[in-house]
């Protein structure tokens, strides 16, 4: 029976009132070509075709391996309680390829759209943006791995992809590797808007990373986050909301960082700085865009040399939050 709920316009893609969803028009602009719909409780992968909300296919995985790449296809996973627990890690390598959460547009943290990984499975990750120029929206990453490797949520390792409203959860079960991480960016000139990086419910006991950057010449090169919030609690000093590691060498190399929120879990360790920065290239820059705002950590960075913000003293003398006078 075809999901009857109402939809109402969300972020430039329009759906029909009543009946089935449909993509009217654009998405963000861009004519989508197949949509396919994956519904987690009440879809089925060997039944349904995915052309329709009546009709959903089961998991992400056989929606995606129906799309074509370069052709603007579109998955679109229904909101509900029951979560996408992938079976294995996804190599999401179709370009424009777009992967849509249909739930409200609440910015990262309490996203219903949910993929996960169990305790069972270990899944070093979850999915790994190969592709160039994908949207993914409205959609929780969520990792449950409970071993001791290394692993995270989600690596990006194509360029030019668009992130919005997504919560990204790599330490769901394990932090006590130093490799550990909730996003992985190899590629540059990637976007994300309104974003939660990270946890306030596992207590990181080493240096680990909710953001790496690392992997690549230019990892991080031209990417942005916008309007996002770091989230971390800690019992060590030496955790990094964002790190950026030796290999990352590309000349000209810029990070933006705009109205980002960086908050520490008060209670734990005071973390030294919010990014910590072993790039080596002499011309990169760390760019706080607007207001940026620090809640237990010390200093933006330990290279305040790259760092550039608005107020007088790039570490310690803007940003951060400090209690209210009585």
């Amino acid at each position: 029976m075809a999901n009857t709920k109402n939809y109402m316009e969300q972020g430039g893609a329009s759906w029909v009132i009543g009946g089935d969803v449909r993509f009217n028009g654009t998405i963000y602009g861009l004519q989508p070509g197949k949509v396919f719909y994956v519904d987690p409780r009440n879809g089925s992968d060997t039944l349904n075709d995915g052309l329709s909300m009546g009709a959903a296919l089961k998991t992400i995985k056989a929606a995606y391996d129906l799309c074509t790449t370069n052709c603007n296809d579109v998955v679109a996973v229904i909101g509900d309680a029951t979560e996408n627990a992938l079976a294995a890690a996804l190599p999401w390598a179709k370009s424009y390829t777009h992967l849509i959460g249909l739930s409200a547009d609440i910015p990262g943290v309490g996203q219903r759209c949910r993929i996960t990984g169990s305790a069972a499975l270990d899944l070093l990750y979850l999915i790994d943006f190969q592709g160039n120029g994908c949207i993914v929206k409205n959609i929780q990453f969520f990792n449950n791995y409970d071993s001791t490797a290394a692993h995270g949520a989600v690596k990006v390792t194509g360029n030019r992809n668009y992130f919005e409203n997504c919560f990204f959860a790599g330490m769901g079960g394990c932090v006590t590797h130093t490799g550990t991480y909730d996003l992985w960016l190899q590629s540059d000139e990637n976007v994300f808007k309104r974003c939660t990086i990270g946890l306030h419910t596992m207590a990181n006991g080493v240096a680990n990373s909710h953001v790496l950057i690392s992997n690549a010449a230019a990892a991080g090169q031209r990417c942005k986050f916008i309007d996002c919030e770091f989230l971390n609690w800690s019992t060590v000093t030496t955790t990094a909301m964002i790190r950026i590691t030796s290999d990352v060498t590309t000349e000209g190399f810029v990070l933006w960082l705009e109205n980002c929120l960086f908050d520490n879990l008060l209670g734990g360790a005071t973390m030294a700085n919010a990014i910590e920065d072993a790039a080596t290239e002499t011309h990169h820059q760390i760019v706080l865009r607007g207001y940026s705002q620090m809640v237990g950590i010390t200093g933006w960075t330990d290279q305040v040399t790259y760092a550039w913000g608005i107020g007088a003293t790039p570490n310690n003398g803007f940003g951060v939050s400090l209690n209210p006078a009585a």
